[in-house]
């Protein structure tokens, strides 16, 4: 999805008007508030049960109350080492799949009800999508084409005009990675993967997809506003002040960046559940990148 997201900057910031565009992401962003506004969102975790208390003036009752607490925690602890195991399977499944063989697609899964991410976990895929050989490639060809196209013109020609731009396309997709899909989702408990929905009408699947930039699934089951990416989108803007020239920094530029972001996520969105139907029906390939079963 990132990359996908890369591929939209590039063409909706360097092709598109800066009017049109600005109506194009307030567009795409009202339709997934919409949609994300009409979802319910239910807590599924299960209100604490608060142990009787024992009576002072019998031990007996202190010692049986005692040991059933230590049974529930080593129960507990049992279970959340189980559903520790059942997200590291469903993660190894997901750092397999690939868009055409190529492009990284882990932050996806087909399993509707996966076992919540560890904040250890979360980092570990972050940091596998940041790291991957086709991240660095990606730099390279956006940096390019803004050679090309002379997108920050502060940055100058040249090798050393190019080299900035690579560090500066490499850094805006890590600082987004970071933020948004690692320390925040730890700090929010919020899951930073797109559950694809893969079946329903058309319209449904649209609408979903898009309306993922702004709602997602929380660690606890149930869904709610989606702080993380739009957060982190507005956290990564603001550090791209750091590197980029003089002229492509303030305050204005980072909230219209930060916005045409979300929405180039959503449309990112779009693509990745629709990929596997595209890649069915057009190319008369399986859809590999669709993980193993959930471990039971």
């Amino acid at each position: 999805m990132l990359i996908l997201r890369s591929a939209c900057s590039t063409f909706v910031t360097r092709r598109i008007p800066a009017g049109f565009r600005l109506s194009l992401t307030t567009a795409v962003l009202a339709a997934a508030a919409l949609f994300a506004a009409s979802a319910t969102a239910q807590n599924t975790t299960p209100p604490p049960q608060t142990p009787a208390a024992p009576q002072a003036t019998a031990p007996p009752a202190q010692i049986s109350a005692g040991r059933i607490s230590a049974a529930k925690a080593k129960k507990d602890e049992a279970a959340r080492k189980a559903q520790r195991e059942k997200a590291e399977e469903q993660l190894r499944q997901q750092e397999k799949q690939r868009i055409l063989g190529v492009i990284p697609n882990f932050n996806t899964t087909d399993v509707q009800d996966a076992a919540p991410l560890s904040p250890g976990q979360k980092f570990r895929l972050a940091y596998r999508s940041a790291i991957d050989p086709f991240e660095f490639v990606a730099a390279g060809m956006l940096a390019g084409f803004g050679q090309a196209t002379n997108n920050h013109a502060g940055y100058g020609q040249g090798f050393a005009g190019y080299s900035k731009r690579y560090g500066a396309a490499y850094a805006d997709s890590a600082d987004g990675v970071f933020w948004g899909n690692a320390v925040l989702p730890v700090l929010l408990r919020q899951d930073p993967r797109y559950f694809r929905m893969g079946h329903g009408s058309i319209k449904r699947r649209i609408l979903y997809s898009l309306s993922t930039a702004v709602w997602t699934k929380n660690d606890n089951g149930s869904w709610g506003p989606n702080y993380s990416n739009v957060a982190g989108n507005f956290i990564s803007g603001g550090i791209s002040n750091l590197y980029y020239p003089p002229e492509d920094r303030g305050l204005e530029l980072t909230v219209d960046g930060a916005l045409t972001v979300t929405a180039e996520g959503a449309l990112g969105a779009l693509g990745v559940e629709f990929w596997p139907d595209i890649s069915r029906k057009l190319l008369h390939k399986r859809d590999n990148s669709k993980p193993a079963p959930s471990p039971k």
